[in-house]
């Protein structure tokens, strides 16, 4: 069995030399919405995307590093609802949502509302660690972007046919519904396909990290909770929670910060904490969702309550672990 070192530091017990990385790629996916080949396709997608930020953390990089490593893989996947497979605005155009939180410092980054950043979540760094301010949105978030050599690319490259397809159905769907002149009732789904990371590095410093590329059928600019650090982001001394829902439900509730919240001042483990506010809060409330959580300690969550979530962690010895869906088995990290 692996040996664990632990330090108390502040009072906080911290995992010491046993980097891990805990990734998702959205909740939502139900049984019977993915051919075999798809499957197979997704889970090689996250166990790259894991790889790739085990890799920084083995080299002996933060977790912020490894989270962004991890996130920039799922980007460029068009299987997830971020970066490349962004779902598209009521407009026709992808806006695309991202930040990032290290949890040592308390500093974070993030963006709203891009159209021609390649990877969002190199921009929510950049912005954490090139300005002085946490959020930046639309032409201004872009304008900086270029400023700080950021690869940008035309809007064209955000398009997929699968995502054009779900548009125009959706479309269909709303103009149905006002004929009939009844409430537009929208599936789950609508709202899901977030990816995030949360890492806990060799020294013990965690790092949270989502993006998205938000709504099918968004109008009006909406933005969710994927950029707002404290709903869909978090990351402190003793937990990281990246968020993938309904978000609406996660801004209103503060979810992210919530779950790590009880941790801090009411001493709840980690996988109470979250299973509290994503499997009972945000479904009283009327939403739904999922979110991985990370504590200093080693310890993981992957709360949900869909019948699926892209999913995954990593840990020292290098061996991806991942899972779609709520019947499919997904050892955790021993923390002993």
């Amino acid at each position: 069995m692996a040996q664990r070192s632990y330090a108390v530091r502040d009072g906080v017990l911290v995992a010491l030399d046993t980097p891990t990385l805990v990734i998702h790629g959205g909740a939502g996916v139900e049984p019977g919405d993915l051919t075999a080949d798809e499957e197979a396709v997704v889970k090689r997608a996250l166990e790259a995307a894991l790889r790739a930020g085990h890799a920084k953390l083995q080299a002996g990089a933060s977790s912020l590093d490894a989270v962004t490593a991890a996130i920039t893989v799922l980007e460029d996947a068009p299987q997830f609802n971020a970066g490349r497979g962004a779902v598209f605005t009521h407009d026709g155009r992808n806006e695309l949502d991202t930040s990032i939180m290290d949890g040592a410092s308390g500093k974070a980054g993030a963006a709203a509302g891009l159209h021609r950043v390649r990877n969002p979540i190199t921009l929510a760094r950049a912005i954490m660690d090139k300005s002085n301010h946490v959020m930046m949105v639309g032409d201004g978030a872009e304008m900086f972007a270029k400023e700080q050599g950021i690869a940008l690319v035309d809007p064209s490259y955000f398009r997929t046919e699968k995502r054009w397809k779900a548009l125009q159905k959706a479309l269909q769907e709303e103009q149905a519904a006002r004929a009939a002149d009844t409430p537009l009732v929208l599936p789950g789904k609508a709202y899901f396909g977030t990816v995030g990371a949360l890492a806990l590095d060799a020294r013990g410093n965690l790092a949270a990290g989502t993006s998205t590329g938000g709504m099918t059928n968004k109008r009006y600019g909406r933005v969710g909770d994927s950029p707002i650090i404290g709903a869909g982001t978090w990351a402190d001394a003793r937990c990281a929670v990246s968020g993938t829902g309904w978000g609406e439900f996660y801004i209103r509730s503060a979810a992210a910060h919530e779950i790590c919240a009880r941790v801090r001042l009411d001493g709840q483990p980690l996988a109470r904490a979250a299973d509290g506010v994503i499997n009972r809060d945000i479904p009283k409330a009327g939403g739904d969702g999922g979110a991985i959580a990370l504590g200093a300690d080693g310890s993981v969550a992957f709360p949900f309550n869909t019948g699926g979530m892209y999913r995954g962690w990593i840990g020292a010895d290098g061996v991806p672990h991942v899972a779609i869906y709520k019947t499919d088995a997904l050892p955790t990290p021993r923390t002993h």
